[in-house]
């Protein structure tokens, strides 16, 4: 990335918690940040040694069209020359579109890479790559787990609390109430535990026992491209370079031998347990906790178990 465009990241945050990709969209934009929404105090704790300049706007009303608008304001008074760069969460997607509309400017959705004059969007489930010119401010939503994270040499940083100036009269929808999400239906990109099945697994019947572990455990099920290409996933479910790009806490895999189209889009998560017969693959090698067993009867007697407790 060129350090000649002038770039501010905007992060959308929920109770003091950062979306995936947060930390690589300040990394993207030089360490300039604004983070916006509820628990922001707490979220800066989470952005030092990666953020050089901070600031923050509170936000109770987590509509995007609000969002949208504070954050347009917040930036036109502070950095009005900066282009956004948006992490390409769920709430960062929702938000970007908003964004745009209230400062003006385009939005470039899907960037694998901004420079001084282009911005690098994937396309066809990132087989191809477009590139666009630009030549103004813009708005651009940056794929989680791309670029990595920088760590800035100079841990000072920078914060300035910013007061929320921004009428809200006239939005006809207003926020009733925040539920947590579904682990079974959450977007695999904001999942922080995941089940995942490969084709070591010997029939779609394995991914309905799949699908109820994972519920057991409060994770979503995630799966390799021969899975849903043999169709017993959706891709929506499709985790790596062609499908879902996601950084967990723990993840679960079995059967999956860890092609690097799949790991590739793993991020890094802090925990992998993997159930495989072949101790040398390379999910076994990256595993904490190695299990060299037949994926198929182990996922058959933990689904056995979660019937059992469930019918208890």
């Amino acid at each position: 990335m060129n350090a000649a465009l002038a770039l501010i990241a905007v992060v959308p945050v929920r109770d003091g918690i950062l979306p995936a990709g947060g930390l690589e969209a300040i990394s993207e934009a030089h360490g300039t940040a604004l983070l916006i929404g509820s628990g922001c105090p707490v979220a800066v704790e989470s952005v030092r040694g990666v953020a050089r300049r901070v600031f923050t706007v509170e936000v109770a009303d987590p509509s995007p069209a609000v969002l949208g608008r504070v954050a347009a304001e917040a930036i036109r008074q502070s950095l009005p020359d900066h282009s956004v760069v948006v992490p390409a969460s769920p709430d960062g997607r929702d938000l970007a579109p908003h964004l745009a509309l209230a400062l003006g400017r385009p939005l470039h959705s899907g960037a694998i890479e901004i420079r001084a004059d282009e911005v690098r969007l994937a396309r066809q489930g990132g087989l191809a790559i477009a590139p666009v010119r630009v030549d103004g401010p813009f708005v651009a939503t940056l794929q989680p787990g791309i670029r990595g994270v920088d760590a800035v040499a100079d841990a000072t940083l920078e914060y300035t609390a910013l007061t929320n100036t921004t009428p809200t009269a006239g939005h006809s929808v207003m926020s009733v109430e925040v539920r947590p999400p579904d682990a079974s239906t959450m977007d695999l990109a904001e999942a922080p535990r995941i089940v995942g099945g490969g084709a070591g697994l010997d029939s779609g019947e394995r991914f309905a026992m799949l699908a109820d572990v994972a519920a057991a455990l409060d994770a979503s099920m995630g799966v390799t491209r021969v899975i849903t290409d043999r169709g017993w996933a959706t891709h929506e479910r499709q985790i790596g370079t062609t499908g879902v790009v996601v950084d967990p806490q723990l993840y679960i895999a079995f059967g999956i031998s860890g092609a690097v189209q799949h790991t590739s889009g793993l991020g890094q998560p802090a925990h992998i347990i993997s159930v495989n017969t072949d101790p040398h693959c390379p999910m076994m090698q990256m595993a904490d906790l190695a299990i060299v067993a037949d994926a198929n009867q182990v996922l058959a007697a933990l689904a056995h178990d979660v019937a059992v407790v469930s019918q208890s």
